[in-house]
């Protein structure tokens, strides 16, 4: 018995041991499926003469003498444009139709090709696509390359339809499907067997000695859970907002805030080592499984990334492209904000929230919700600075609006922050139409990382009414109540007058007119008080006399 016990806690040993090895891969120089890079480029639909396209390489390299391979080795007409940042020594293998311009003498071929020739022009882009199109007559393709170690142009159609223009914008170069490319700036692996049903997790991870300490990162995948390590002072800088899951050991840069915020690994493992990160990544997430591992080694400071499966990618909007381009590196200062939201309610139980166009009146407190949207289990503090009301008819009428922060729980006020106030300042404003501005701080934990200003709009209705006083609402015995208590004292009135025309002989009623009496209630009466003459007319006078002659000799029938 004992020795069964000792051999099943071996053989288990021995299965928990190979499970927890292949849950970790050795990365090798392959082209990743899940982690591509971004750099400048153009793709026009432009064809020169004889039907042959006009493509531009430029080659960045880290090291001062680079190997490549290029195969142009096709049956159409082209017209290649190679530029290199560094001197390299590349073997071409060209088609005859194919003729290739190498730009100021830095790259070395090792074979003299007659359809090879050298020019001597300005290698900045810019300038660089201004020659070819003065020369050629346009560009059907910008293409940057770090670190290529073979190159094959293929006979897929080198034109992409649209503009003719060659306008320089960060891109995804595995969309052009007329070029294969093999390089040497990453490795990456993928542990097997995957396993599937769950969600995907990518681990990238840049080794001590490189030099790039700024990465732009655009995740085409929605759902994802990234773990990304670097040196210290290296910041991720995310190009587009949606539900992530994020782990690193470096400041990270959301599109929705203004400043960096730390998704700190504060694990028992250090160091750059691939098996050590790819666990760092396995403990902060609590699984067993990782999707894929890259390893970025680069001199540039500066790496754009693309992350999602290749043929699951949808293709980039034309709206996203300016977005990315007007990227720049976290070290400068950014122009990102986080978008807030502002609801307005009138219960604090801030269930059913107000159509914008429902006019408040100015009588009722009013309550609001400010919100905004982070990315995955981040936890931001909305504090509401101040709230100003402008008037759309006229903006310089302006009201600083006194508010007061409404308290609640932490789960209800996840990323927002509540207030309420009243409007009875506007009471006497003839504007009905009014901007309710506020500024709010946007925190992470102790860190304030910046402010921002959520506007909202505001229909009002005035309210003569005092605030939170009811309106009277009366039934029928209170109207009959009413109209009994008026007989009644109009009765005693016109005893009144027939008493003090007898004892006097004065006509009472000489220069009394009739007033309208307004009653505190909803709606407001509109009638205005006439002023009272102390000279009344002779009119007047012989009919407030026959008024009273008519009182004195039937005053039965004047009560009636």
């Amino acid at each position: 018995m004992e020795g069964y016990l000792l051999r099943s806690l071996l053989l288990l040993s021995i299965a928990l041991t190979a499970s927890s090895l292949s849950q970790t891969c050795e990365p090798k120089d392959q082209q990743s499926n899940y982690v591509r890079e971004m750099l400048m480029g153009c793709w026009t639909d432009f064809v020169g003469e004889n039907k042959a396209e006009i493509h531009i390489l430029n080659l960045i390299w880290n090291t001062d003498h680079a190997v490549f391979g290029l195969n142009v080795n096709i049956s159409r007409p082209l017209i290649l444009i190679v530029t290199s940042s560094n001197e390299a020594f590349t073997l071409f293998q060209l088609n005859k139709d194919v003729k290739v311009y190498i730009i100021n003498s830095k790259i070395k071929t090792v074979v003299k090709q007659p359809n090879v020739f050298e020019e001597d022009v300005p290698d900045k882009k810019e300038k660089l696509i201004t020659w070819a199109e003065e020369r050629f007559g346009g560009v059907t393709s910008f293409t940057t390359l770090q670190n290529p170690s073979l190159i094959t142009l293929t006979e897929a159609d080198g034109t992409k339809p649209g503009s003719s223009n060659c306008v320089l914008e960060n891109e995804d170069i595995t969309r052009k499907n007329f070029l294969e490319i093999k390089t040497n700036w990453h490795k990456s692996c993928t542990p097997e067997p995957q396993s599937l049903g769950h969600d995907e997790i990518h681990v990238i991870n840049i080794k001590e000695e490189s030099a790039v300490r700024n990465v732009s990162l655009l995740v085409k995948t929605q759902g994802l859970s990234l773990f990304l390590r670097g040196p210290k002072g290296t910041t991720w800088t995310f190009l587009r907002e949606d539900s992530w899951k994020i782990g690193s050991n470096n400041d990270i840069q959301l599109p929705q805030i203004l400043g960096r915020y730390k998704a700190s690994y504060n694990g028992t493992l250090s160091g750059d080592k691939a098996e050590n990160v790819q666990r760092m990544a396995l403990e902060y997430f609590k699984a067993s499984y990782f999707t894929s591992y890259s390893e970025i080694e680069l001199n540039a400071p500066t790496l754009f990334l693309v992350i999602g499966k290749q043929n699951n990618l949808t293709e980039t909007s034309t709206a996203e492209l300016p977005m990315i381009k007007e990227m720049t590196p976290a070290t400068t200062a950014s122009t990102n904000k986080m978008p807030l939201t502002m609801e307005l309610y009138t219960s604090p139980d801030y269930r059913l929230p107000l159509d914008p166009e429902t006019r408040l009146p100015t009588n009722k407190r009013i309550y609001a919700e400010i919100s905004g949207h982070a990315i995955g289990d981040i936890k931001l503090t909305l504090k509401v600075n101040s709230c100003i009301m402008c008037s759309k008819a006229s903006c310089s009428v302006r009201r600083e609006l006194p508010f007061i922060l409404e308290a609640c729980s932490v789960d209800s006020c996840h990323n927002s922050a509540r207030l309420s106030f009243s409007l009875d300042q506007l009471q006497e404003v003839t504007s009905t139409t009014w901007d309710l501005e506020c500024s709010v701080n946007v925190c992470f934990g102790p860190h304030c990382l910046g402010v921002e200003r959520v506007k909202r709009n505001l229909e009002v209705i005035q309210s003569c009414q005092p605030p939170d006083q009811p309106c009277f609402d009366f039934g029928l015995s209170g109207v009959l109540g009413i109209a009994f208590g008026g007989f009644l004292i109009g009765v005693l009135l016109i005893g009144a007058l027939w008493f003090i025309k007898i004892k006097t002989g004065y006509p009472a009623g000489l220069g009394m007119r009739s007033t309208a009496v307004n009653f505190p209630g909803c709606p407001c009466s509109s009638a205005k008080r006439q002023p009272v003459s102390s000279n009344p007319s002779p009119s007047e006078n012989s009919s407030a006399n026959a008024s009273i002659g008519s009182t004195q000799s039937t005053p039965t029938s004047s009560m009636a």
